[in-house]
């Protein structure tokens, strides 16, 4: 502020809008064009008042008649000719002074706001750390205690985090549990990229991760009865439109993608995508229920991929970790049934505590 709008500049601004009212007439300048009509008129700087009045004594006077209608019009016209490079010239500043203090608002509104989302966290207990940002030609992505900052606002509280180690990996698959915490994890892996790409502070006690093009996410949705065809086709047609924006080096985020058929149709559409994205030096984050799919990346032993899932005790209750692990053909649905209903799958009632 001190530097682009200083007392100095407020005063020249101030003389040079109090000039442009005009109070004492208007000089003006022209040459004579084709059939003696007025051209290039220029508008000229007053001289000082003594000086004006010792030319204006011996300036030839023209008087228009109070009834010369045409007269005053015909002046008018000329008048605006002469300050209307002026009166754009005042309105480019005005709006470049205005954009200024837009933008400043706009900038200090996301200081604002990252002060204040600092404050919630930290009154609801959680790690927050500066990361560190990698080249995006290097594949880092590791950090501990990564938690999912939005959840934390919501239940006003700290939430479990998750320590991961997955340098030089270029596909995270992630499955186990039903709400064990996948798609939790997923979206505390998009927000923490964000967070430090746009210079912030991370959810987490550490996090250190490669600089992405771009971060992309294709989570399912709900049943939509406007809609005109498939949940497949609905999934399909906002792949294809993600790709069109995809670049190298960007960061793909899948949560239950491709689900909406049959495992195996499922499974092969999800190999299909992963290896043309991989292909085209895509990091790509996947939680998935389909064992086909997750089963034949785990049975290639790439060494560019990693497999985590989610954390189940053997009482069926979850701690909501991610642990290394190879995929399983079950997600444990039956724990959340017979939390709901208080029996097992076959109708024999279950103590619940």
């Amino acid at each position: 502020m001190q530097e682009e709008l200083n007392d100095k500049y407020l005063e020249d601004l101030r003389f040079h809008l109090n000039e442009l009212k005009f109070r004492d007439g208007v000089l003006i300048s022209a040459e004579l064009g084709k059939g003696n009509q007025g051209t290039n008129y220029v508008l000229r700087k007053l001289p000082d008042k003594k000086q004006r009045w010792l030319k204006w004594l011996f300036t030839p006077k023209i008087v228009v008649d109070k009834r010369d209608m045409a007269g005053f019009k015909d002046l008018s016209h000329r008048k605006e000719l002469a300050i209307n490079n002026a009166a754009n010239a005042v309105a480019q500043s005005a709006e470049h002074v205005l954009s200024f203090f837009m933008m400043l608002k706009t900038e200090l509104a996301f200081y604002v706001g990252c002060l204040n989302l600092y404050d919630r966290l930290m009154e609801n207990g959680g790690p927050i750390t500066f990361p560190i940002p990698l080249n995006r030609h290097e594949r880092g992505h590791s950090f501990a205690g990564l938690y999912d900052a939005s959840l934390s606002l919501v239940l006003k509280r700290q939430v479990v985090g998750n320590t991961i180690d997955a340098n030089e990996k270029n596909f995270v698959i992630i499955t186990g549990a039903n709400q064990g915490g996948k798609s939790t994890f997923l979206r505390s892996i998009g927000q923490a990229q964000i967070m430090m790409q746009c210079g912030m502070y991370v959810a987490a006690k550490s996090f250190c991760a490669n600089i992405c093009d771009g971060v992309f996410t294709h989570f399912k949705r709900e049943e939509d009865s406007t809609m005109k065809s498939g949940k497949l086709d609905e999934e399909l047609s906002r792949m294809s439109t993600i790709v069109e924006q995809l670049g190298a080096d960007s960061l793909m985020l899948f949560n239950e993608s491709f689900s909406a058929t049959n495992e195996r149709e499922g499974s092969e559409i999800g190999r299909q995508i992963v290896r043309a994205l991989l292909e085209r030096h895509v990091k790509v984050f996947f939680v998935s229920h389909l064992y086909d799919f997750s089963s034949s990346f785990y049975e290639k032993k790439t060494g560019d991929a990693l497999f985590l899932r989610a954390q189940r005790r053997s009482d069926g209750s979850r701690t909501f970790r991610l642990i290394y692990g190879k995929p399983m053909p079950t997600s444990y649905g039956e724990d959340l049934y017979r939390k709901v209903f208080g029996e097992d799958i076959n109708g024999d009632n279950v103590s619940i505590e």
